[in-house]
């Protein structure tokens, strides 16, 4: 009956009415961004990252089930942009862009992942489930039905499957940490940061701008500059200082690809895609695990730690005990008053004194 009300409720509904609304306007918004920047593959618009599956993702791990409706809602949105003539094969798009971060997230909530990231299995788990796993369904839906509407065979199909899938990928590597981060940014406003602390990620961040931007618009190959610092910023602000990091170079690297400069010039499509692509996803995946790892370590020296506190507590009361004020009547460094029956050790056992000799002399005969 409880479940009955609640569905009935005027303020719920709203409150869920207005939720999918800002579901669909995120999930078009990051569309939008996505388009930005295309790369034309077997005659097909691909984004090397789409930004839509990181924002459906999270959605998902944040709110659960119920962001579905937002999310076909904002599928639908940017469908409708990207063509004039609606067809049929829009709602198996539809179908197929929900359906996939709908698996990730069940695959996910069934290994138990935790939106921290801060143990090494959640980000295997959303690299291997939620990023590679789930997104074989929205890009072999979405490859096969623009290879069987646009009558093209099996040999174009394989080309826009793996870029597809590959984009698709990225946008929840990238995007969702982020997006999580951002969820839990109340949490880490709670303690503040050292005047230190502030400015070593001023530095780190002004590091980044001047070294991504070299690294990503030199002729010369030095995108593996980028790797150092998001080993420092995963080592120093974890989760948070390598993902931004992340962000920032996957950027500028889409940026650099789709306009053919830097270490993308002289390239053909398919080796922009392939060498964009390895480097996002190898930075990503740095960031990820490494963030885990240092989490890992830092939760486990902070329950040493609290343990080896509560030892020392429990040693200074035990220590406190054994050195108590003593009582009246009661000798200095004897816990117990002196002459005691109860108390005092038993006395030990001493031979008995020998008794005298027997006189064994014959009796004398005169008294006799």
């Amino acid at each position: 009956m409880s479940d009955v009300t609640t569905s009935l409720d005027p303020r719920a509904a709203a409150v869920h009415t207005v939720r999918t609304l800002a579901i669909a306007a995120c999930y078009y918004a990051a569309g939008r961004l996505g388009l930005l920047r295309e790369l034309i593959i077997q005659d097909s618009v691909v984004s090397p990252i789409w930004p839509p599956t990181g924002v459906a993702t999270a959605a998902l791990l944040v709110y659960g089930l119920r962001a579905c409706p937002g999310i076909a809602l904002g599928s639908l949105g940017i469908i409708l942009t990207l063509t004039t003539s609606p067809q049929l094969s829009a709602l198996g798009l539809v179908a197929g862009n929900t359906a996939a971060p709908v698996c990730g997230y069940l695959m996910l909530r069934r290994v138990g992942f935790r939106t921290d990231l801060a143990r090494l299995r959640d980000g295997l788990s959303l690299v291997f489930l939620g990023a590679f796993g789930a997104m074989l369904i929205s890009s072999g839906t979405g490859a096969g039905l623009l290879a069987a509407t646009a009558g093209t065979g099996g040999q174009d199909f394989w080309p826009l499957w793996l870029s597809w899938w590959v984009g698709d990928a990225m946008g929840v590597l990238i995007v969702t940490p982020v997006l999580l981060l951002l969820h839990r940014l109340h949490r880490h406003l709670r303690r503040p940061w050292p005047r230190v602390r502030w400015r070593e990620a001023v530095g780190l961040a002004l590091v980044a701008g001047c070294l991504v931007t070299v690294a990503t618009h030199s002729p010369a190959s030095l995108l593996f500059l980028v790797y150092p610092l998001v080993i420092w910023a995963a080592l120093r602000f974890q989760l948070a200082g390598s993902m931004l990091c992340v962000l920032l170079a996957s950027v500028m690297a889409t940026v650099a690809a789709t306009e053919g400069t830097g270490p993308f010039r002289d390239m053909t499509r398919v080796e922009v895609m392939l060498n964009l692509q390895a480097f996002n996803g190898a930075i990503a995946l740095t960031a990820l695990l490494l963030s885990a790892v240092i989490a890992e370590q830092h939760h486990t020296r902070r329950s040493v730690e609290r343990a080896c506190q509560e030892l020392m507590e429990v040693l200074e009361h035990l220590t406190a005990g054994d050195t108590a004020p003593a009582r009246p009547g009661t000798a200095p460094g004897n816990p117990r008053p002196p002459d005691h029956p109860s108390l005092d050790p038993p006395p030990l056992d001493r031979p008995s004194p020998d008794p005298p000799p027997l006189d064994r002399r014959p009796p004398d005969r005169d008294t006799a």
